[in-house]
């Protein structure tokens, strides 16, 4: 039962400041296309080897069995990266109905088995109205969540009973573009879902796959996740470990945050005010609107701002 083919994922085609070899300054945003495999950390450690500096961080985690977009960023562009965090992000997906496991993904071990093969397609389509939206979600226990300051995953692992409490998220789309009948290893008859989800920073795909299990009655878990766009940055500007150790392609710091917020362009004078640490007055159109960037007249990244009872607000200065 197919609806329709779901969107292809391209490479190529995007506008970056490309450094090889040694010499140069290496700085601005990578954007990785992480392997199934590694944590995020593992990936930030690695390019910490390729651009040689220790000062890369990156815009929101990706569990080790996801692959897909995960914006680093080197010097000065690590600046952005809690701003990037917060932004809406895309995913394709597979789910899996007729299984529960520890994790609520593939990497846990089945807690439980339910005959799938009675769900239909109405049934799903309900399920999925119910997660979609702005909604409160329970994040997986095996997750980076801090209670009382220790990870879930850790006071999991260590077999705390515990409790993590729901948290507001918003899916703005939850598709399914294919069912497909499955067996699994057990011998169990499961429903396969290829899914895309477009949401919020903090939202867990694999909780949106058990809570669309439990809805039904018949268990269910994330089997496959790739991550195909953080805010602007989409797959296509993505490259793997492999390919940035070849050549290590990078987007300049103002070519990253012109793309991701809005763009406020100020003259000399305003400029020389902004580094010299005076508030400007912002423009009316930029109140209530979060991060800004602000450009000098040479086209270069001034600061990130944002409005403040009238006046600019510095969140991180670069110019």
């Amino acid at each position: 039962m197919t609806d329709r083919t779901p969107p292809p994922i391209e490479r190529g085609g995007h506008e970056v400041l490309s450094n090889q070899g040694g010499g140069g300054r290496r700085e601005g945003l990578v954007i990785v296309d992480k392997p199934s495999g590694f944590t995020s950390h593992d990936v930030v450690a690695k390019m910490r080897g390729i651009a040689r500096t220790r000062r890369v961080g990156h815009a929101g985690t990706l569990d080790p069995m996801a692959t897909g977009v995960l914006v680093l960023g080197v010097e000065r562009a690590t600046k952005l990266l809690g701003h990037l965090a917060l932004t809406e992000k895309e995913y394709l997906g597979t789910v899996r109905l007729g299984q529960n496991t520890l994790t609520d993904d593939a990497e846990g071990e089945i807690t439980s088995s339910t005959d799938a093969s009675g769900v239909r397609r109405d049934a799903v389509d309900a399920g999925i109205a119910k997660l979609t939206g702005d909604i409160m979600q329970v994040p997986s226990k095996v997750s980076a969540i801090k209670i009382n300051g220790v990870r879930s995953y850790k006071r999991a692992r260590e077999g705390e009973e515990f409790e993590i409490p729901a948290r507001p998220v918003t899916v703005s789309s939850f598709t399914v573009y294919d069912m497909r009948d499955a067996v699994a290893d057990d011998g169990t008859p499961v429903l396969d879902l290829v899914v895309s989800v477009v949401c919020s920073s903090g939202t867990y795909i694999r909780a949106l796959a058990r809570d669309l299990g439990a809805d039904l009655g018949v268990g269910g878990h994330l089997t496959a996740l790739r991550r195909t766009r953080v805010g602007p940055y989409k797959i296509d500007a993505a490259r793997t470990l492999d390919q940035l150790q070849q050549e290590l392609t990078v987007m300049p710091v103002a070519d990253a945050a012109g793309a991701a917020f809005p763009r406020w362009e100020v003259d000399a004078r305003r400029a020389k005010l902004l580094r010299n640490g005076v508030r400007l007055e912002m423009p009316d159109e930029y109140a209530g609107v979060g991060p800004v960037g602000v450009f000098g007249p040479d086209g270069a990244l001034l600061a990130l701002v944002e409005e403040a009872k009238g006046k600019a607000k510095s969140l991180a200065v670069f110019g």
